[in-house]
């Protein structure tokens, strides 16, 4: 058990749990964050709390962000934004088929003349940009990297909204990327229209996956569509499920009528059969 906070670098953007350590920071706080590059500067978004999971493998603030730090902060989101512009018009320039997605600057602190910009960017295929470096590099007068990205990452680390109404999950709390398939959605009975199960990014919704195994137990041990059942109510017929309630829609024999009935209530006949006999030879054992 111990204290967690929650920071962001960009509002709205992915949130960051971190060990206050020393500090009480609360929401609205500036506070620097431990980096490959340094300390960088975040915004607390969830205030320190105690939390019940063991937190000895969360990095520390490094502490609260002062007046040089958000003076350096300002810089180099002042430097981000030019590159962005000057990339944007040498690839015009260029005529080059890439779309600039984000811009990472480090600063020099220690003037050697260290300092670097990442430009990431899409395209709809591999691009020769090496001239495209080397004049972005006389205009920002610094290291430039150019690294594509992938539809999946490209809506990563823009962001946006979901047609859930909520932050895109890979901008948010995803880490990884793991495989959906055009299978999950025929599982859970959806339609297979790409508009209805494509995110933001044109791939198949990373949410598919997230209800999936609850719909493969489900089929496990459901009587499928069509197949005759005995329920509490008397026999039936299965005439669709409803995965989420956990149980399946009959039509009765007896006057045809339609009863929504719990999946462990329902047995098929040779079930309903063997589990009668099961009775009977129980009592009919000796006393």
């Amino acid at each position: 058990m111990g204290m967690l906070c929650a920071v962001s670098f960009n509002r709205y953007g992915r949130l960051y749990y971190l060990d206050p350590g020393e500090f009480s920071p609360q929401v609205g706080d500036r506070v620097l964050v431990p980096t490959d590059d340094g300390p960088e500067v975040a915004e607390c978004v969830w205030a320190a709390q105690w939390v019940s999971e063991e937190t000895s493998g969360f990095p520390k603030v490094a502490g609260l962000a002062g007046d040089d730090d958000l003076r350096r902060d300002e810089l180099l989101r002042k430097r981000k934004a030019e590159a962005k512009v000057a990339a944007k018009k040498l690839i015009k320039t260029h005529e080059l088929p890439m779309k600039v997605v984000a811009v990472d600057h480090v600063l020099d602190q220690t003037g050697t003349g260290s300092a670097r910009t990442t430009i990431y960017f899409t395209a709809p295929h591999r691009v020769d940009f090496r001239s495209l470096v080397r004049d972005l590099g006389a205009t920002l007068h610094c290291r430039v990297e150019l690294r594509q990205l992938s539809a999946r990452d490209s809506a990563r680390v823009q962001g946006g909204i979901g047609s859930c109404g909520r932050d895109l999950c890979c901008a948010t709390f995803l880490t990884d990327f793991e495989p959906v398939t055009i299978r999950m959605a025929k599982d859970q009975d959806l339609p297979l229209n790409p508009l209805r199960i494509s995110g933001a990014c044109g791939r198949l919704m990373c949410c598919l996956k997230y209800e999936h195994p609850l719909y493969a137990r489900f089929a496990e041990s459901a009587p499928s569509v069509g197949s005759r059942v005995t329920t509490p109510q008397g026999d039936g017929r299965v005439v669709a499920h409803s995965v989420p309630k956990d149980s399946v829609v009959v039509r009765m024999d007896s006057d045809g009528s339609r009863c929504s009935c719990s999946r462990a209530s329902v047995c098929g006949p040779r079930q309903a059969y063997e589990g009668r006999g099961s009775e009977v030879g129980d009592g009919a054992g000796p006393a």
